[in-house]
């Protein structure tokens, strides 16, 4: 990381990292952040979210939101999802997030290949997450917010394993929803879902 990147004087750019979780799964919203790390206030261990154990990504989670001079995380719903597509809803889950920080930044970068409409600049990085700090930051608090979501989905919806699974696609998910039909988190643009309706 280069620190300059992340300060506040007026001879640098201020950066937010962005990304988002929760594009694979057949159920729950798309959730994106957007994070702007403060380099008074180094945080070690940040990488790809899925590269970390549940644990370590609380900790990480609780880290970045106590030392990141702003942070944002903003969803998009199912009804989203299945209207506008998932790669739109992720884009505009991103928007909202990058939309909502505190302090704006003059320059986004994006975890992929695609980037949000915005009013700054914005880049987006193949593997940003695994490459930039800030990118990390934000799938680290996408990934926690939404397994958090999905968890509190478990007990409204008791069956299904979202505790398990997050709402991905497993066996277990699949055999659920054969035997206790589909839910209004299920997204039904997504053909596992629409198969059974």
């Amino acid at each position: 990381m280069q620190p300059d990147l992340f300060s506040i004087d007026s001879d640098t750019v201020l950066i937010a990292g962005v990304d988002e979780a929760g594009r694979g799964p057949l159920a729950g919203p798309v959730v994106a952040a957007a994070v702007i790390l403060d380099a008074q206030y180094p945080i070690s261990g940040l990488t790809d979210s899925k590269k970390l154990t549940a644990k370590k990504r609380e900790s990480l989670f609780a880290e970045i939101c106590q030392k990141a001079k702003a942070y944002a995380i903003m969803e998009a719903s199912v009804a989203e999802i299945d209207s506008i597509n998932i790669l739109q809803a992720s884009l505009l889950a991103m928007q909202r997030a990058v939309e909502a920080l505190q302090i704006q930044p003059a320059k986004i970068i994006v975890d992929g290949t695609f980037c949000p409409t915005v009013s700054m600049e914005a880049e987006a990085i193949i593997k940003g997450d695994l490459s930039e700090p800030a990118i990390s930051a934000a799938s680290i608090l996408a990934k926690v917010h939404r397994d958090r979501l999905m968890l509190e989905f478990d007990s409204v919806y008791p069956g299904y394993g979202f505790s398990k699974h997050s709402g991905y696609g497993t066996r277990a998910h699949l055999e659920a929803l054969s035997s206790l039909g589909v839910t209004p988190i299920h997204r039904k643009s997504y053909a596992p879902i629409k198969a059974l309706l």
